[in-house]
């Protein structure tokens, strides 16, 4: 007596996933499972994440840091002496 794998039909699981997905780009796949344990679909995270994967989905980045363009070059000098120049003098 051995085990029998049951075929699993991932099809309407992986269309609703995709769908949430661009829905809602924002989220990852464990914000994802939240909705379709509400839809009623009995999945566990770990099998999300299997076809989360397999879908080549991912979390739409956002911008990075802005860099400078150019070269650098100090800053001018102030018309009027400072305050601390003023009182060390």
């Amino acid at each position: 007596m051995r085990y029998q794998r049951r075929p699993r039909d991932d099809d309407r699981l992986r269309e609703r996933l995709k769908a949430l997905a661009e829905e809602r780009r924002r989220f990852g796949y464990r914000r994802l499972w939240v909705p379709l344990r509400w839809e009623g679909h009995t999945v566990n995270r770990k099998r999300v994440y299997r076809l989360y994967k397999e879908e080549r989905l991912m979390v739409r980045q956002r911008g990075g840091r802005k860099c400078a363009i150019g070269v650098r070059s100090p800053m001018p000098g102030s018309a009027k002496p400072t305050l601390v120049a003023r009182l060390c003098a």
